[in-house]
């Protein structure tokens, strides 16, 4: 039997500072986010949740009509105090931007077209941005409890990733002609330039070459601020006071996702809290999908057979995402697991959110 995944307990322990929910995409990450969140601050903690997910879900669930890079106030049932946000990622690194630099060449950094496309599309841009944004977060110490609904891909974890994938970055041999000073880019961009920079030029424009290697000298002024923020924010994640909850639904593909979070957060010695399977059909009888089967055979008006049939093929459902989840268990023994049965209504406003709630935290 797996171990019980006591999560009404982790969201109550006042040691516990944050809590990350990553896995896979579809699996209802955004709605396990939010639900925690609500039920959390309804049993009184002070709490924040924020959004990578562009969808406008965990507003509308929340019963706002958007979300933004900043704290927003959402009304509770309860004696704590909820904020929302999503992550603005132009807006969060403009901010670091601005932090980490005068307020000139701040304003000509922004300006940079090759700065816009790596603020907006830039691989691992996004993570970085809610690593820092995370930072800043709990520097504030406005909340005792941050929740954070992370991107929904396999690359979820790339925040863990994002302060080497943009140090490698700025390291990489390009980066290092680029930042070697004004005399070596006006060689570089007016001609005098080596074979390979002849076709980086022609490839992406001389014009582009130039914004690029101005960029990247005013950001290599500030790297150290950045590094020095993203190491501080990565070794919070490790603290006991954060707590990493997987989410998948009970699907080969979803399980194989949530396996490999498991086995991450285990090489970087994250603290995991357990999985939250989402959308479970549990048999609620005990009636097996072959006696449900041979009973409709045997029934002697439709209405019965078909509740039997459908039973079998509820029951089915129930053997199968069991024989799902003992393949996980079996290569993971150790990991805590809650299921959240599937309800038969759409999670649309805080009613739908606290019976997730309820699912999620009522075993302790």
């Amino acid at each position: 039997m797996p171990l019980d995944l006591k999560m009404g307990s982790v969201l109550a322990d006042p040691a516990t500072r944050v809590v990350i929910c990553c896995g896979a995409g579809g699996v209802g990450k955004t709605t396990t986010a939010a639900a925690m969140a609500l039920h959390a601050a309804e049993h009184g903690r002070t709490v924040a949740v924020l959004t990578i997910d562009p969808a406008k879900r965990l507003a509308q669930s929340l019963g706002m009509s958007e979300l933004t890079n900043d704290p927003q106030p959402v009304a509770i049932d309860g004696t704590g105090s909820l904020d929302a946000m999503m992550l603005d990622m132009r807006r969060t690194f403009d901010e670091m931007v601005q932090e980490y630099s005068t307020p000139e060449r701040a304003a000509a950094i922004m300006e940079n077209s090759f700065y816009q496309t790596v603020a907006e599309s830039f691989s691992g841009t996004q993570e970085y941005m809610a690593m820092e944004k995370l930072g800043k977060l709990l520097e504030t110490n406005r909340w005792d409890l941050i929740i954070v609904d992370t991107p929904p891909s396999r690359n979820a974890l790339d925040f863990l990733d994002a302060p080497q994938r943009l140090g490698s970055f700025l390291s990489g041999r390009l980066m290092k002609v680029l930042v070697g000073g004004g005399r070596g880019v006006g060689r570089m961009v007016t001609g005098a330039m080596s074979l390979a920079m002849r076709g980086v030029s022609t490839i992406i424009g001389g014009e582009m070459l130039r914004d690029v290697a101005t960029f990247v000298q005013s950001l290599d002024s500030m790297f150290g601020g950045f590094q020095d923020r993203a190491l501080k924010t990565y070794q919070l994640l490790q603290q006991p006071g954060t707590r990493f909850a997987v989410v998948a639904a009970a699907e080969p593909d979803a399980l194989r996702e949530a396996a490999f979070f498991v086995d991450r957060l285990s090489e970087e010695s994250m603290p995991l809290a357990g999985l939250i399977l989402n959308r479970t059909h549990p048999n609620l009888t005990g009636i097996t999908e072959e006696v449900a089967r041979v009973a409709a055979d045997k029934a002697d008006d439709d209405l019965t057979r078909g509740v039997l049939l459908v039973h079998a093929e509820r029951a089915a459902t129930a053997k199968r995402e069991v024989h799902l989840l003992g393949r996980f268990t079996s290569a993971h023994p150790t990991v805590p697991i809650v299921g959240v049965p599937s309800l038969p209504f759409e999670v649309a406003d805080r009613v739908a959110l606290r019976a997730v709630a309820e699912q999620i935290t009522g075993r302790g």
